[in-house]
């Protein structure tokens, strides 16, 4: 498992090259998907958020059979993605976390930007652990900052995950007072940071959410939060630039239908990033192939 896990990192960044480039196709340019215009539309990822990458191109393949043409346009961070969104420059963000960890953004871009509605229900920020640790509690950290050179493993500055660590995790558990500090990277420099320590069995503390793939890649287990600082679960959105249920009105009521449960999700990931790391296309084609009548019930 841990030799290819590599390989699966990787894709979820280096590998995606697949983007075209940012072009002139925000939803202020264009005149609507039913009235024989541009209907070109742009989602807002970043790749290495497994969430967007695998319902990015889901959407990709949903939309492009029915005539639109969408553009994938990676970014490196959650700011800028945000700030995109609300100025036009992509016209969807795909798998938004706005209620709890992204909830500064939309209370900074949140008037720019139209709420499409919630795919998945039981989202949350973590702090984990490999199952070999004798940690169960982000408590259990204290007094143990010397035996990990005081670094939790992170990842982009930018995330929301990485504010609440930062800003309600550390203090409120007295985590700098015993050295601790957060080490920000970026997911794939996280993972691979994972995949090191697990190879060789040695003691790590890493941001990490639910859903996503390395929960059942890696054999880690989630810290206990007891003092409630990295928030309450949350659902998962489709963000659109303000305006873009007026100009693409049958896909705002197909993002607005489509709900994904735990087994969906998990199968339409596992896909995308471990079955198929070099083509998330060709992984979304064979989650497709096992679930038509989920796609066909979001135009009922």
């Amino acid at each position: 498992m841990i030799g290819t896990t590599g390989k699966r990192i990787g894709a979820a960044t280096a590998a995606l090259t697949l983007t075209l480039g940012l072009s002139a196709c925000g939803s202020g340019e264009q005149s609507g998907g039913g009235d024989g215009g541009d209907q070109t539309i742009t989602m807002g990822i970043i790749p290495s958020w497994t969430d967007g990458l695998s319902t990015a191109y889901l959407w990709k393949n949903i939309l492009e059979e029915d005539g639109y043409t969408v553009e994938i346009e990676e970014i490196n961070d959650a700011a800028p993605l945000y700030t995109g969104l609300a100025e036009g420059d992509f016209d969807v963000y795909p798998s938004a976390w706005p209620e709890v960890t992204h909830k500064s953004y939309m209370d900074e871009y949140g008037d720019d930007i139209e709420d499409l509605g919630a795919y998945y229900d039981d989202a949350k920020l973590t702090m984990a652990v490999p199952e070999y640790s004798d940690l169960t509690s982000i408590e259990d950290l204290v007094g143990k900052s010397g035996d990990y050179d005081g670094k939790i493993v992170g990842i982009e500055a930018g995330a929301g995950l990485t504010k609440a660590v930062q800003e309600q995790v550390i203090p409120k558990y007295g985590l700098d007072e015993d050295g601790w500090e957060l080490q920000t990277s970026s997911t794939p420099a996280m993972l691979n940071a994972l995949e090191d320590a697990v190879g060789s069995e040695e003691d790590i503390v890493v941001t990490l959410w639910r859903p996503f793939w390395a929960n059942n890649t890696f054999p880690v287990r989630d810290l206990e939060d007891p003092k409630g600082a990295l928030g309450e679960p949350e659902a998962l959105h489709e963000l659109a630039t303000a305006g873009f249920s007026e100009e693409f009105p049958e896909v705002a009521e197909m993002m607005a239908n489509a709900k994904l449960d735990d087994e969906q999700y998990g199968t339409l990931e596992d896909q995308v990033v471990n079955q198929n790391p070099d083509d998330p296309a060709a992984g979304v084609e064979a989650w497709i192939a096992d679930n038509q009548d989920w796609v066909d019930s979001l135009k009922s």
